[in-house]
């Protein structure tokens, strides 16, 4: 399992230049409009590189245009200090998008990605797609020639082998990742082995708990390793935690949120249904009488007690609809998860920041701020931002 070290994002929405350290457990904070949110959205844009849609994501953000750095090319330091109105400059450099991350270990795999507009065909209409121009895999946090396995330029794809680098025939088209276009285990094990990876990434972001949630009704039930994104298959999530995950950890965690509560699953036929028994009640609560918070923490401990954990779990704004009397729970809970998987954790909740710093070893804190319209690291020293190399053309 490869370990992110670092993570880097250039030129999408208000991060015009930023590489940020990560650690097992990173816990991304700050003020509203400083980026965490463009952070997340970054992640999921590279996950969506494994599944070959990185282009299809761009265009349903409004495509590459509305997406870029809004800002000017570079800041002068009489910009920086105020003596000089921000204003645009003659470009020097291609439009590039850049996302990619470092592994945290030599044998681990690093990837990234450039993406750029594309040069204006007269024969086509689709001049306005997003092409890559770039794709890296190495080994280690940063790339370096000596590490480097897989390379595309344009359409040209070479792979280093045991004789050197060789060129690959069939060329790869400009829509297209490398990662999706060419998966062949022999000649590049490491690509396949890393596009897997990805594709394993799991993220949450916001579960529906209003009344017409499909949490709230009952839903055919399999065995459900990992629980939807949509929380439809909560009952069947639990469930398979019972059986064959860590039913001990699911009863804790519901006691230590809801002390003197259960939760039992009922088997309808072919649908599952959740339920749950409160202290002081005469009967069990449906998923359907349960509060907003009291389901999503359900929802929450459903997806970290997962009894297939992925290298990598990123939860954005886990605290939505919370009581702050949870939160020191939830971070109890996520702190469990980080043992198995590397987590990012997008927030700006003092008290859910308060039970996460320190919950395993060597905890990241990266408080962003944006001066400028820009999103930076506050509080941190040049020599703790990784190294990293932007892919050049």
């Amino acid at each position: 399992m490869t370990v992110l070290s670092a993570l880097a994002i250039a030129n999408y929405r208000s991060l015009r230049r930023l590489v940020l350290p990560l650690a097992p457990l990173t816990l991304v904070t700050g003020a509203n409009g400083s980026g965490k949110s463009s952070v997340y959205r970054a992640l999921r844009l590279l996950a969506a590189v494994a599944q070959g849609g990185v282009v299809r994501a761009l265009a349903r953000e409004g495509g590459l245009a509305s997406t870029l750095w809004a800002g000017p090319e570079q800041f002068s330091a009489a910009m920086r200090r105020g003596d000089q109105p921000v204003q645009g400059t003659r470009r020097n450099g291609p439009v590039s998008l850049q996302l990619g991350f470092g592994a945290a270990t030599a044998e681990g795999y690093g990837y990234a990605i450039d993406i750029g507009l594309p040069v204006p065909r007269s024969t086509s209409v689709f001049n306005h797609d997003p092409e890559i121009k770039r794709e890296a895999v190495w080994n280690g946090p940063f790339m370096r020639p000596a590490a480097l396995l897989v390379e595309r330029r344009g359409p040209a794809l070479r792979i280093r082998g045991e004789r050197g680098w060789e060129g690959v025939a069939r060329p790869i088209p400009a829509f297209a990742s490398m990662m999706t276009e060419y998966a062949e285990p022999r000649a590049a094990p490491e690509m396949l082995s890393l596009r897997e990876q990805i594709r394993g990434w799991r993220f949450y972001d916001h579960f529906r708990s209003d009344a017409d949630a499909p949490a709230r009704v009952p839903q055919l039930g399999t065995t459900t390793t990992v629980l939807g994104d949509d929380g439809s298959d909560l009952a069947a999530a639990w469930q398979t935690i019972r059986e064959i995950g860590d039913r001990a950890a699911l009863d804790a965690a519901v006691e230590d949120a809801f002390p003197g509560a259960r939760v039992q699953i009922d088997v309808l036929g072919e649908r599952f249904a959740l339920r749950m028994h409160q202290h002081g009640l005469l009967r069990a609560l449906d998923a359907a009488e349960l509060s907003d918070g009291t389901l999503r923490y359900l929802l929450w401990i459903a997806a970290l007690l997962t009894p297939r954990p992925p290298a990598l779990l990123v939860l954005n704004e886990p605290e939505t609809s919370l009581h702050p009397d949870l939160l020191p729970a939830l971070g109890r809970l996520i702190g469990q998860a980080a043992r198995t998987s590397q987590v990012i954790v997008v927030t700006h909740a003092p008290r859910l920041l308060a039970a996460l710093d320190g919950a395993v070893p060597n905890t990241q804190r990266l408080d962003l701020h944006k001066p400028l319209g820009e999103t930076q690291l506050a509080g941190m020293e040049m020599d703790q931002i990784p190294r990293w190399d932007w892919l050049a053309r």
